[in-house]
């Protein structure tokens, strides 16, 4: 299984880059977790937009779904052209989806995902955990059939949910908002100080930071983590790519 960085900045991209977004492939199967504002031009680098099989969506922040209507148009063109012939899956963690500004019913086939749900799309198979968030928000755990797991834990404050879900993951993508001076003085999203209980928790094998803030030092996030946790991070960046 192959997971490959699209866009990894939080609330907004910086220049020439890209929010959340990740594409994770096995063999043929090619899925999106996330959909974030520039990820459609960043991801053309890697696939062909007519060959993805399924969205995830966390959550209905725009930093993670801003590119799901121009996916939209993507695919209605590419179905005019004759280069696709099935709707493109897109599951949606929300209260109320028939809110959203979706057109075109033919070309794209909205799911609300459920905790429970089990979902098998090619040769992956998705499941979900609750997150602590200001609107509902949910982790995901990408499995292929080796049994190799990825973790992404999109939008969260700190809670146990997360360390169990994690738990022994090869991967786990992680948001990394602040600081450790921003330590219990911000609610809905992880610090330095959380991120390095909860990986040294989880026992994840490899860990990868993302959601990245717009202010600090970037590498200072990784350097607190290590030091707290005595664990080696990556910084998620455009391009990275991880095989497990």
């Amino acid at each position: 299984m192959q997971v490959t960085t699209i866009g990894y900045w939080g609330a907004y991209p910086e220049v020439n880059e890209a929010t959340s977004c990740y594409l994770v492939q096995e063999n043929d199967t090619n899925i999106l977790l996330d959909c974030g504002s520039g990820a459609l031009a960043k991801l053309q680098n890697h696939i062909s937009l007519e060959d993805l099989d399924a969205v995830f969506i966390s959550h209905t922040h725009t930093d993670h779904m801003a590119d799901i209507y121009s996916l939209e148009y993507a695919m209605l063109i590419q179905t005019q052209l004759g280069n696709r012939t099935r709707p493109l899956d897109i599951y949606i963690y929300a209260e109320d989806i028939a809110s959203l500004s979706f057109e075109y019913p033919g070309i794209v086939s909205v799911h609300q995902l459920q905790l429970t749900d089990h979902i098998f799309v090619g040769d992956l198979h998705v499941t979900f955990s609750e997150n602590k968030h200001e609107i509902p928000c949910c982790a995901m755990k990408v499995t292929n059939p080796q049994g190799s797991s990825l973790v992404y834990s999109a939008d969260t404050g700190y809670c146990d949910a997360i360390i169990e879900f994690s738990q022994s993951a090869d991967l786990l993508i992680i948001e990394c908002s602040f600081y450790e001076a921003q330590y219990r003085k911000i609610k809905g999203h992880l610090n330095t100080t959380d991120v390095s209980t909860i990986i040294t928790k989880s026992k994840a094998r490899k860990v990868v930071i993302t959601h990245l803030p717009h202010f600090g030092q970037i590498r200072k996030l990784a350097e607190e983590i290590e030091a707290l946790s005595q664990k080696n991070v990556q910084t998620a960046h455009e391009h990275l790519t991880i095989t497990i």
